[in-house]
């Protein structure tokens, strides 16, 4: 059953198998976002739940249990997510930036509220089916605003009898220190690069070494990033890259308006990082194939304004979910670029 996890996964799920003897109420899986979070901690809730698991602690997949949890209405296991990842039913939510698409009219809700923990308390308050465990399951855990946060904490501080908390993030400091506090954390680590590769050639992705380099080593993230309907404004967003002057800025800008801003400054981003990296270090790690022009753009810019534009494009990303306009929005980054030279 060892093939339900990505191949990068085994060693972690060895190591998690140590905290069965004595299960924490709540843990908290972390690291890297595209490595896969959601689908471990998806095989580890079936495996709590299972009627009989093997020995390596793996789900058996064959009792009503995990017949129940495959079909999603196990008696015993709830989802928390944000509204805006329900319409991803593809069991693994952990695919990176490059997988949200544009909503239109009144887009659902990117947080984790109040009402969400709350709806818990009938869950936990009646006794489990066929009294065995309960789970819950929570993420990304740094969705969770204030309010919810806090009743969450509530929960965590006077945990219900064999009910367990599998939380998983991306960034342990996105989260208030007293849920950690009340968390096991168990860092789940990123693929090797020749994994990570080889598993998305298995996938028959074309330039899979191009895309995991973009997104960071990470091989969900790339999957998503290549497939991605965004492919064509990312091309265009990047020829303005290598290029910048004011007019080609306006006209990026308008091609870009209707992308998810978070995706757009997301590669402007990480181009911002190379430009910077091959500058102090002479290394590129997001854009490779664009390596030489890089160089040559790196030489044309000081290092202060430079790490002023970084600053100011990580700055933005904090606000890209709520822009007054968009178009406006990436035609002032853009433009701001386009001054560096």
């Amino acid at each position: 059953m060892s093939d339900i996890l990505f191949p990068w996964q085994q060693e972690s799920w060895r190591q998690l198998q140590q905290l069965r003897a004595r299960l924490p109420h709540a843990i908290l899986l972390y690291g890297a976002e595209g490595i896969g979070k959601t689908h471990f901690a998806e095989a580890f809730a079936q495996s709590l739940l299972c009627e009989a698991p093997l020995r390596d602690g793996y789900a058996c997949g064959q009792c009503a249990a995990c017949n129940w949890f495959a079909q999603q209405n196990h008696p015993d296991f709830r989802r928390v997510r944000p509204e805006a990842l329900d319409d991803d039913d593809s069991g693994d939510t952990d695919g990176g930036e490059e997988k949200k698409t544009a909503k239109a009219a009144k887009a659902p809700s990117k947080e984790i509220k109040i009402d969400q923990i709350r709806a818990l308390a009938d869950f936990m308050n009646v006794s489990t089916h066929r009294s065995g465990m309960r789970v819950v399951m929570l993420y990304p855990a740094e969705a969770l605003n204030n309010a919810a946060a806090n009743a969450l904490l509530k929960t965590l501080e006077e945990p219900p009898p064999n009910t367990v908390f599998i939380l998983s993030c991306n960034r342990l400091d996105r989260l208030l220190p007293t849920i950690l506090s009340r968390c096991r954390k168990f860092a789940l680590a990123s693929p090797s690069r020749q994994q990570a590769l080889d598993w998305l050639q298995q996938q028959q992705l074309a330039d899979a070494d191009v895309w995991l380099a973009e997104q960071g080593g990470a091989p969900l993230a790339a999957l998503s990033a290549a497939q991605s309907e965004g492919r064509d404004v990312r091309d265009e967003l990047i020829g303005f890259l290598l290029a910048p002057t004011a007019e080609r800025a306006l006209k990026t800008a308008e091609r870009l308006q209707k992308t998810p801003l978070i995706m757009a400054v997301g590669w402007t981003q990480r181009w911002l990082y190379d430009l910077l990296s091959s500058q102090m270090a002479s290394i590129i790690r997001y854009y490779p194939r664009h390596g030489r022009e890089l160089q040559a753009l790196a030489g044309r810019v000081e290092t202060p304004a430079l790490l002023a534009a970084l600053k100011q494009v990580n700055d933005r990303r904090a606000i890209a979910e709520h822009p007054l306009s968009a178009k406006l929005f990436i035609e002032d980054m853009l433009l701001v670029y386009a001054a560096l030279f």
